[in-house]
């Protein structure tokens, strides 16, 4: 039995399973499969950590003889192209679906089509588009990645009542409560990155990992730093050989600070500087772009944070709110971005408010209508 509700039904699962890869699958884009044979579902996948197996053959596995003549719905065109795996398309094709059902196709030069047209070489039908605005948010990291270069950012700010992020003596433990850091915790799981500047990595030694959620892969952490004056003790340089840790510098960074940081287990990255001579917030993403990260979730501070919005590179914000206020003599929660009018000022549209226990989460998204 199929039809258009329930088309949507099984690839509104599909994008489900697919977002259960979130933050563990980079560079490869977060999948789901269902396949369907009578209104059954037979087989469920989602993109494994570190990328592979494909959602796909996971599926087909689970389903087995019974894929014959089935329906695969696929959040994402199958993959026509040998890399570690053999192409998904021919997967499809060699266990006999009868149809298979997708919300976008894979920007991906390598795909882009390519699966499609495989299948439908092979006589096998294919639906386009089905759920794809709802796909565009699940894989928005990927797709952006792949059309501009630049993975998918999300700065989050945790701050008092009057945008504080901590007392005039720096103290920040705890602004907000147990609730709102868990949600930032679960925030982290779902990007490839977590990325700070070199103040906080300075003043709080952040692990920038995920606890407490059993998560599987650990996304990378990311410190911003032009001149790598890090502290060479403490939890990041503990863990650097553990956790992925990756330094963004400029060419001025000491060579032997670039040693002594690789030597602990750190890939230490080259990126431009601007001509404020700090470290240009576009090439700091290009480089990780380059390097496979879809998502990267910023947790500041504040002069990292203000240049990324000055250069428009944000596309979505998160805020923990807390019913504290801490006055004018405490921290700033963004470093000056030289605005003389208000309509110079970014802008974002609000998506969803809520309350986590004692704070207030709201999450806005980028409204000058550029595309993710």
């Amino acid at each position: 039995m199929t039809g258009p509700e329930t088309d949507a039904r099984f690839m509104a699962l599909a994008l489900a399973l697919g977002a259960r890869g979130q933050g563990s699958c980079w560079p490869n884009p977060a999948v789901g499969c269902v396949i369907v044979r009578d209104g059954r579902i037979i087989g469920r996948g989602w993109t494994q950590p570190g990328g592979r197996p494909h959602a796909e053959t996971e599926a087909l596995a689970e389903a087995g003889a019974a894929a014959a003549g089935a329906t695969a719905y696929v959040s994402l065109e199958p993959c026509a192209h040998h890399g570690k795996t053999p192409p998904c398309c021919d997967a499809l094709v060699a266990a006999g679906v009868g149809r298979v059902v997708i919300a976008l196709r894979d920007p991906d030069p390598r795909v882009n089509g390519g699966g499609v047209a495989r299948i439908r070489a092979a006589g096998i039908a294919v639906t386009e588009g089905l759920l794809a605005d709802r796909a565009e948010a699940v894989h928005a990291g990927f797709l952006k990645r792949q059309r501009t270069g630049l993975p998918a950012l999300t700065l989050k700010l945790a701050a008092s009542f009057d945008g504080r992020i901590a007392t005039a003596s720096g103290e920040s433990r705890w602004i907000t409560g147990p609730g709102a850091r868990r949600h930032v915790h679960l925030m982290r799981a779902r990007h490839d990155a977590v990325l700070v500047g070199g103040g906080t990595a300075r003043a709080d030694d952040p692990m920038l990992t995920v606890r407490d959620l059993g998560v599987a892969q650990q996304p990378v952490r990311v410190v911003a730093s032009r001149r790598l004056d890090l502290p060479e003790t403490g939890r990041l340089v503990a863990s650097a050989a553990d956790v992925p840790l990756w330094l963004l510098h400029g060419t001025d960074a000491s060579a032997d600070r670039v040693v002594r940081w690789r030597d602990r287990g750190a890939r230490c990255m080259v990126v431009a500087t601007g001509a404020d001579r700090q470290l240009d917030p576009l090439a700091c993403l290009q480089a990780l772009g380059s390097a496979g990260i879809n998502s990267v979730f910023c947790e500041g501070g504040g002069a990292l944070a203000a240049s990324l919005l000055g250069a428009a590179l944000v596309d979505d914000l998160f805020g923990y709110t807390a019913g504290v206020v801490l006055g004018a003599e405490g921290w700033p929660a963004f470093g000056a971005m030289g605005l003389s009018a208000l309509a110079q000022a970014p802008r974002f549209a609000l998506v969803e408010t809520r309350a986590l226990g004692g704070d207030v989460l709201h999450h806005w998204r980028r409204a000058d209508g550029a595309p993710p």
